[in-house]
């Protein structure tokens, strides 16, 4: 899952940008509202996390042009804690959920990980393949007192497949839901990732749809 943090306050999106990572999520950054609603017109994310007061345009600036370009990602707008207008405004303009200043990060983490799976296709609170169950928190999957562990890639792959159960997934929407925006991409890691899921989980659980992409059987049917 990709996530794009637009907040002005460099420390603190870094510190959100390294919890969310070890929650198993890829978090992109941005400082101020032109960049923010760039990144989040040209690409694809998951959820944002979108601070209103923002400098060179204003968070709920940013989040109307989103919303009128029809960019439906789902979005938190974190706003000052007596902010009752900014908060009221923003939900109007399109947002999902709002954080008040100061937060405890282990508040943040519950609504992003609350929002992704409200806007999820497949929204059950745990997600299973064959008899294994993901293991959210430790990362891994798990049958009864078994465990399988996962990379951390293996786990985000994982994760965002089986939250899209069925459709059709192709590798340039997989790697736009995996990897930071400047980083390097190289063409055949995807399907390295994809051949070790297979051999953990069976050959017939991923299907692949030559020149199309993957699609995720959980319970192993083609």
């Amino acid at each position: 899952m990709r996530l794009l943090i637009v907040e002005d306050d460099r420390q603190l999106a870094e510190r959100l940008q390294q919890q969310l990572a070890r929650d198993g999520l890829v978090a992109d950054l941005a400082h101020d509202g032109v960049d923010g609603q760039y990144l989040g017109e040209v690409e694809e994310y998951d959820l944002v996390v979108l601070d209103l007061g923002l400098p060179g345009r204003s968070g709920l600036d940013v989040l109307q042009a989103w919303r009128s370009a029809g960019r439906l990602m789902p979005v938190l707008i974190l706003t000052a804690r007596d902010g009752w207008r900014e908060r009221v405004e923003g939900l109007r303009a399109g947002a999902d959920d709002y954080l008040g200043k100061p937060f405890h990060a282990e508040e943040l983490l519950a609504r992003v990980h609350a929002l992704l799976r409200r806007t999820a296709p497949q929204q059950s609170l745990q997600l299973s393949v064959g008899q294994w169950q993901l293991d959210e928190t430790r990362q891994c999957l798990v049958d009864g007192e078994y465990q399988l562990a996962l990379t951390a890639t293996e786990f985000r792959l994982l994760r965002y497949m089986l939250r899209h159960p069925g459709e059709l997934l192709s590798k340039t929407q997989l790697a736009d839901h995996l990897y930071e925006y400047a980083s390097e991409r190289e063409s055949n890691v995807l399907e390295v990732y994809i051949r070790r899921l297979r051999e953990k989980l069976g050959r017939k659980v991923i299907e692949t749809r030559r020149g199309q992409g993957y699609v995720i059987h959980p319970q192993g049917n083609t």
